[in-house]
Parts: structure tokens; C-alpha cells; sequence
């Protein structure tokens, strides 16, 4: 029997998306009837808005909610605030992502089958030209995220975080639903506020999705900027203790200011070669597993990954805050 997904609210952050916006409202009227899908437009300059009006006008669950603060957690709080009424589930979708199929059905499934209060699910990187490959295969591996559960395919369990899906919308509404303060890691920080009311957040493998990462070098260091810096303010404002996965990317920036001294006492260079070589050697070693040279280069992705993350972090929680911990 076909679900009614009356008590649904998809809303999807836009800016700029008219390539992916036509396949995915296309996917989710399908797979989603009865629902309310929201596109929360912060000010598209391309053809996104005359897509969603066009499809506004085809199918009234389709709404176009204006986000002038352009940020993606407003954009999810404003649809919520707009047309959460009467409905009982809240499904974030980012337009640049690729969804499997009855993904929206799926998160529901499992969270009634396991009691969760919000469904979370893992991304798989997923890249067409060669530096995209490249930052693809660091972002699938431990090299490039620690061993993250939610950037890895794996089995289902309850976590403290993952790439957001699914929430009660009550449960997101008497929380305040997102921190707009947070231009990045608004979703972890919504998360530590989660769990910390009693929420049990399900990492659901079975609904894994696929992203497509930056695609040049200085798009990539400049979004993992912005990460470390969301990670340094959240884990401030909630006075947390770093992870050791969150503090490992703190030693290269710190390992390069060290080199700097390598003229007058070369054994300063020792930190930063060892982890070019580390970095070049297991990224050269994922590229031969795999008998792509594009792979091979994922050691350099994730040194710009690493050095963005470090420097964004540092630059919003400075290390004597963390000496003193």
C-alpha cells in the first residue's frame, strides 16, 4: 500500500541550483506524494526561482519560501516556521546531493523501526573530473576524515552526529531549530543540542547518499575553512572537549609555522615532511587500489583539507584555550 506523506516536510536549501533542481523535485513528487516540499531560495542569480514556480504551478506542494538570509540553517528554520503546522516529520535534502530511491520513506521506516527521534544517514564522495576525484577518495577515507562514521557506509547505529535527514518536527521546533549564528556545523551543534534534551540520532547505512565535493583546490580549502571554524564555535559556545579525530588536523598548519625554522635548526622541517609523506604516500596508495592516477592524488586533497580545517579551527579557538583544558 502507498504512504501518505501528508505529515511530511521536505525542505531543501537552494542557492544557485537550477542544474539539480528539476531531477530532484522531479524525484521527491514521485517518491513523496502528499508531502510539502519546500525550496528555501536565499536569492538564486541563475534560473532555480522560475523552476520552482514552474513547478509550484504543476503541483501545489510545491512551495517557494524566500531565505534573504541566504544561510541554509535559516532557510530549513524559515519553511519549518512557515509550514510545519500539522506536520510531524521534517526531511532536509540538499539539492546537490544524489538521493536513493523512497529515500524519504526510508528514513521514516527506520526511525519507527528503531525508536529514533532523528534519522541520519552516511555520504559517499563521488567526483567526475580529476581534482574531484581526488577530493572524493580523501573524503572516503580516514585519511581525509578521521574515520567519521557518517562519511563512511558501514552498519546502522546509534551516534552523536551525521549528515542530517530526518527530525521530529516538534522535537525541532521546541529546540529552536537550527542556530543561525552558525554559518557552518550548524547540524553538529543542533546535534550536541539534540542528545543533550534525550534524543537518539540513527545512522541509517542502508540510505547512504552520494556528494559531490569542491572541485578545485582553492573551493576545497575555503569550505573546510569554513568547517573548522563552525567546529571551533560550536565546541565553544558548548564549552565540549574535542575529539582526538577533530584535534589531529590542528598539527600540520602547526607543523608548517614549525618548518619556518628549518634554516636555522633543520630538525624543525622533521614534523611537516613526515606528514607530506604520510599524506602522499597513503593518498598514492589509494590511487594504485584503485588504478586511477586522479585517486592517486587524494594525499594532496586531504593536505588541503587538513591545513583549511587547522587554520579555520585555530582561527576561532586559539590554542591556548586548548592548553588550558
Amino acid at each position: 500500500m502507498t504512504r501518505d506523506f501528508a505529515d511530511v516536510l521536505v525542505v531543501i536549501p537552494c542557492l544557485n541550483e537550477e542544474a539539480h533542481l528539476p531531477g530532484l523535485l522531479e524525484v521527491l513528487l514521485r517518491d513523496t506524494p502528499g508531502a510539502t516540499i519546500a525550496v528555501a531560495d536565499g536569492g538564486s542569480s541563475d534560473a532555480s526561482r522560475a523552476i520552482v514556480s514552474a513547478a509550484a504551478e504543476r503541483h501545489p506542494a510545491v512551495r517557494l519560501v524566500d531565505n534573504p538570509d541566504r544561510l541554509q540553517s535559516a532557510g530549513v528554520n524559515r519553511a519549518a516556521a512557515r509550514l510545519g503546522e500539522n506536520k510531524r516529520w521534517l526531511v532536509r535534502v540538499d539539492a546537490h546531493c544524489h538521493y536513493p530511491r523512497n529515500y524519504v520513506a526510508g528514513l521514516i521506516t527506520a526511525a519507527e523501526r528503531t525508536g529514533a527521534n532523528s534519522v541520519v544517514v552516511p555520504m559517499r564522495s563521488i567526483g567526475g573530473g580529476c581534482f574531484q576525484r581526488a577530493a572524493a577518495t580523501a573524503q572516503n577515507s580516514r585519511l581525509g576524515t578521521g574515520g567519521s562514521p557518517h562519511r563512511h557506509v558501514g552498519v546502522g547505529a546509534f551516534v552523536d552526529h551525521g549528515h542530517h535527514a530526518l527530525f521530529e518536527m516538534e522535537r525541532f521546533q521546541a529546540l529552536g531549530g537550527y542556530d543561525e549564528r552558525f554559518p557552518t556545523n550548524e547540524d553538529a551543534e543542533f546535534d550536541h543540542r539534540q542528545t543533550m534534551s534525550g534524543a537518539r540520532i540513527w545512522l541509517e547505512p542502508r540510505l547512504a547518499l552520494d556528494y559531490l565535493p569542491r572541485a578545485t583546490p582553492p573551493a576545497l580549502f575555503r569550505q573546510y575553512l569554513r568547517y573548522g571554524q563552525g567546529r571551533a564555535l560550536t565546541i565553544r559556545r558548548h564549552r565540549m572537549r574535542p575529539k582526538l579525530r577533530q584535534l589531529l588536523p590542528l598539527a600540520p598548519p602547526l607543523a608548517l609555522v614549525l618548518a619556518c625554522a628549518a634554516p636555522w635548526l633543520p630538525i624543525a622541517a622533521l614534523p611537516a615532511v613526515a606528514w607530506t609523506l604520510a599524506s602522499l604516500g597513503y593518498g598514492l596508495v589509494l590511487g594504485l587500489a584503485a588504478r586511477d592516477g586522479c585517486m592517486g592524488a587524494s594525499g594532496v586533497a586531504a593536505m588541503i583539507m587538513h591545513v583549511a580545517w587547522g587554520v579555520g579551527f585555530l582561527s576561532r579557538y586559539p590554542l591556548k584555550r586548548l592548553t588550558k583544558r
